[in-house]
């Protein structure tokens, strides 16, 4: 059968965390940075699809199919890391300081990415500064504002705002990665994994990756954004929330219900099936 028990999955989530923590930092800035300039794509798709259809929902159809490059292409995804290293680390698979590792040098990846994917958008979309009304980069510059200054201007609650959304995003996010581990038909990985994050998209939730994309290619654009707005308003507890509920909603939540209760059962079980033994006589 191509359906995989939970037990399986989570099993599988396990070693994939594994693999994920010990790659050399070649690989994990090489595929960090494929993936943050796909996501990148997905983004521009999305917001053209809305754009051209009127419609909202269109691009979040269509944006899934950049996590789809990602996860069949073996990337590295920090956001779907952040719930399936730390598993690897539960079942001592892994240390600490290489999930870390991990997380490092991936974002870096995907800044790498994402800002790359920015600029060369930022050319074809304005024909190198020749054209200044492209509805697409004033859809981006828009949505750079928002995701900054917007949380800026409410204050303490902003921070709190820009959080719930981040923890939002990724708990579909993750489930996105752990849902194309339930079947081993490629098919079935597809519509699996989309699902989950057209969830997220279409309810522009906060995504660190994307935002690694839309945010620079605001700024590049011409957005009223600096530094300082993308990494105090945004990235960072964008980060620490895609962090919390990756961990917490799905990696932590699903180890636990499903690894240690089937630990619990095979104990269980042997204790059963053991011999009865009688002490030696002296």
């Amino acid at each position: 059968m191509s359906l995989l028990s939970p037990n399986q999955v989570v099993e599988n989530m396990i070693q994939a965390g594994e693999a994920k923590a010990k790659l050399p930092i070649k690989d994990l800035l090489i595929r960090g940075a494929l993936a943050g300039a796909f996501l990148g794509f997905g983004t521009t798709l999305a917001y053209s699809a809305e754009l051209q259809t009127g419609m909202g929902v269109a691009g979040a159809i269509l944006f899934p199919a950049a996590f789809v490059l990602i996860i069949l292409l073996g990337l590295e995804l920090v956001t779907g890391s952040f719930a399936l290293i730390p598993v690897a680390v539960m079942d001592k698979r892994v240390t600490v300081w290489q999930m870390i590792n991990n997380w490092f040098w991936v974002i870096v990846g995907h800044i790498i990415g994402g800002v790359f994917y920015a600029w060369l958008f930022t050319i074809a979309s304005t024909q190198f500064g020749h054209v200044t009304d492209n509805a697409v980069a004033a859809k981006i510059i828009a949505v750079s504002q928002a995701k900054t200054v917007g949380y800026k201007s409410l204050g303490v609650d902003g921070f709190i705002v820009v959080f719930v959304k981040a923890m939002l995003c990724n708990w579909m996010v993750t489930l996105g990665a752990v849902m194309a581990m339930t079947t081993k038909s490629v098919i079935g990985k597809i519509a699996a994994m989309w699902l989950p994050i057209l969830i997220f998209f279409a309810q522009g939730f906060e995504h660190a990756v994307v935002n690694m994309f839309v945010i620079p290619a605001g700024m590049m654009l011409g957005a009223n954004v600096t530094f300082t707005d993308w990494w105090v308003w945004n990235q960072i507890p964008v980060l620490a929330g895609n962090l919390v509920s990756g961990f917490l909603f799905t990696g932590a939540a699903l180890y636990y219900t499903h690894r240690k209760a089937e630990t619990k059962k095979v104990l269980d079980m042997a204790k059963k099936t053991a011999p009865l033994t009688s002490p030696q006589q002296g």
